[in-house]
Order: structure tokens, then sequence, then C-alpha cells
């Protein structure tokens, strides 16, 4: 029996609801074995986000190269890169594997997790060697320079984010109004709605790291791109639907959800 693979790299968040943590515990639940590559350490819990200290360059890059070398990932993710160096260093590997690329720039708390100068790294060298880009509306709207509010825009966006690389787009629709939480997905020339129905819930804390983790699970299985990110869509609104009810701030999703 062949064992599914994946590699996250991204930051370390000790509350256990986003980050790496968040993105092991979606790829076991995925039936996927995890492997992480750490980025950035930070201070967190459900509250709050005290400090952030990011590893040197070099370190990712060795972290990265020893899991190459031994256990090719089917599939990769990125998290919160936290520097221009950590980027230019994973745009410059042989991945030879998907990569998901979520632009992490600010918590839920709103501290920043990418420094300014790391947006046009993002932009210039890792985008051109993305499969997938997840950005929420805010961040492309940041990486964009135009507002990203209404679906529509959404739309727009996921297409102006396309020339800048990336295979596909999924612009993600969670902080738009209205009775449906909708992405939009830009794949092969086609713009898609993947919906499902908005939740009102507070416990959201790593849902763009659990999203993406999944949606990395399931290209690492071998499904397309788009059975991917609806397969992955529908277990995040169950994850959502069931929170663990753990901490006194912005909750986390249910990694175990079925």
């Amino acid at each position: 029996m062949s064992t599914f693979t994946a590699l996250t790299i991204a930051g370390s968040d000790p509350s256990g609801g986003a980050g790496l943590q968040a993105d092991l515990k979606t790829f076991h639940q995925f039936g996927v074995y995890g492997m992480a590559a750490v980025t950035l350490i930070t201070v967190q819990n459900t509250q709050s986000v005290a400090r952030v200290e990011l590893l040197d360059a070099d370190l990712v890059r060795q972290q990265v190269e020893a899991v190459l070398a031994d256990i090719p990932p089917g599939a990769i993710k990125t998290g919160a890169l936290g520097s221009a160096a950590i980027i230019e260093v994973i745009a410059s590997l042989r991945l030879n594997a998907p990569l998901v690329v979520d632009p992490v720039m600010v918590s839920k708390h709103g501290h920043a997790l990418l420094a300014p100068d790391a947006q046009h790294a993002l932009k210039t060298k890792l985008l051109p060697v993305t499969t997938l880009l997840t950005p929420n509306t805010q961040e492309a709207a940041a990486l964009l320079g135009t507002p990203v509010d209404t679906l529509a825009q959404a739309e727009s966006a996921a297409i102006a984010l396309a020339k800048l690389g990336p295979k596909a787009v999924l612009v993600k629709g969670g902080h738009l109004t209205g009775p449906d939480a909708i992405d939009v997905l830009y794949v092969e020339g086609r713009v898609l709605h993947i919906s499902s129905p908005r939740l009102d819930t507070k416990h959201t804390h790593g849902t763009g790291c659990t999203y993406s983790a999944a949606i990395t699970a399931g290209l690492a299985k071998g499904q397309t791109l788009e059975d991917a990110v609806r397969t992955a869509k529908a277990w995040l609104t169950r994850a959502l639907a069931s929170p663990p009810l753990v901490g006194r701030g912005i909750g986390p999703v249910n990694h175990s959800a079925s």
C-alpha cells in the first residue's frame, strides 16, 4: 500500500489552531503522512499574538532539503513565510510537487506575519512557481492594491493574480457578505464558484491554514485541483460547524471533523 505524503512550510502556533500544527492535523485527518519545515515561531493563543521570531533562511532551506532528499512529498504548501529571504529560498528549490501558497500576511488578531518588502518577493519569485494561490479577499486586495469587497471584485482579483504566475487562484470569500460563503476559483481559464452556507461563528482561528492544508492533502492523494478544492471546502464547512470550544478568544475549527 502506498503512503500519501505532504509537506508544510509554515510558522508555529503553540496553541495548535493555526500554522503548521493545524496543517499536520489536517493532513492526518485526510490520511496523509504530514511533514513540516518551520519558518517562524510565534507566541500566541486564541486571544493574541505576543511575539514573532523568524528562523534563519538557510535553516529553513536545510529543513526542506532534508525532507526532499528522503521522503518526497506528494504535495507541498506554504503558510507564514515572514521574510523576503525565506520566500526566495523556497522559490529557488526544486520542489517537484504541486505547490499551494497561502499568502499569510496578518494573523486573526491583526499581527503582521509578512514583512512589507516580502510581498514583492512573493509576487516576483514564488507566485511564478505556484500551483494554487489561496488568498482571502484582504490578502488579494493587498497583493493587487485594489479593493476586493464584492463577489465581482473577487472574480476580477482571481484573474489578475493569475497573471502574476500561479497556475490557479482561489480567492476565499469568507469576508464577503451574503447567506453563502462563496470562494472564487480561477483555473484553466474558467471562473468557478465554490459555495457553502455561511456559518455564524467566532471560531475561525486557523481557517485559512486548514483550508489550504486540506487542498494540499487532496492534491497529494492525486485529486484534480478542482476536486481537491471542492472536497476541502465541504470538509472545512463541517469543521467550522463543530468547533472544539477551546480557548477564551477566537477559537479553532474542528480538525477531527469527519
